[in-house]
């Protein structure tokens, strides 16, 4: 039987890994690359930034293998509270995971379109536009996955606040993340209040990932458990 520290432990740099992964393939080469509201502009930083918009695409893919995975991990970490309810957890995260990972698959569209000479009857501005629309799409798809996460979270908080081999704060940290994510099950919502809720569950995850990190989990707790 896997130890629930290693449990614990995996999770944490899984979720490190899928924090970092997520800023550098967003906030630093997309926001520079992406401006939704000058299509011209956004053709041109992305033909004369070819290789950096494509390592752009491998981290996004690399972010949801991580964020898969660590769903899987603290799905086992978290099924002796109860199987059931920690499946239903499981299922969201791969949903929200499933629906990013193929909404990210519209970020190549537009490297694909940009350059060729001619496609049809659309001109170079036309073509401008459609990739826009395009990134507008990913965009706005990787938001709808935000909900299934929320909804995942708020579950994984649950559990967390019932399971006694790990801190209830904890579980109610978890719990406040995942509403403020379920926001985007409306997603004008989600995207108006996005920058505070980032910032709590930024705040949230900090304490959260060194504890796992650090004491990890009851063991003998969690293996009493385990054996109900």
């Amino acid at each position: 039987m896997t130890s629930a520290k290693t449990l614990a432990r995996t999770f944490a740099l899984l979720f490190i890994t899928v924090l970092a992964l997520g800023v550098i393939a967003q906030g630093v080469i997309t926001n520079r690359l992406i401006t939704f509201k000058d299509p011209a502009a956004t053709a041109s930083n992305i033909l004369a930034n070819e290789s950096l918009y494509r390592a752009g695409f491998t981290l996004f893919m690399l972010e949801m293998t991580a964020q898969m995975i660590s769903t899987i991990t603290l799905y086992h970490l978290l099924k002796p509270v109860s199987r059931r309810v920690a499946t239903y957890a499981l299922v969201f995260g791969l949903v929200g995971s499933t629906i990013k990972t193929m909404a990210r698959v519209l970020y190549l569209m537009p490297l694909f379109l940009l350059k060729q000479d001619h496609l049809g009857a659309m001109g170079a501005d036309q073509l401008q536009v459609v990739s826009l629309v395009l990134l507008r799409v990913m965009d706005r798809g990787a938001g709808v996955a935000l909900g299934f996460f929320g909804l995942e979270t708020l579950t994984e908080g649950w559990l967390i606040y019932r399971s006694t081999f790990l801190p209830r704060c904890m579980g109610v940290i978890w719990g406040i993340t995942g509403l403020g994510w379920l926001t985007f099950m409306t997603p004008s919502l989600g995207y108006s209040l996005f920058d505070i809720f980032a910032v709590i569950a930024l705040l949230g995850a900090i304490p959260t990932v060194g504890w796992l990190l650090v004491k990890g989990v009851d063991e003998e707790r969690w293996r009493a458990v385990a054996s109900e």
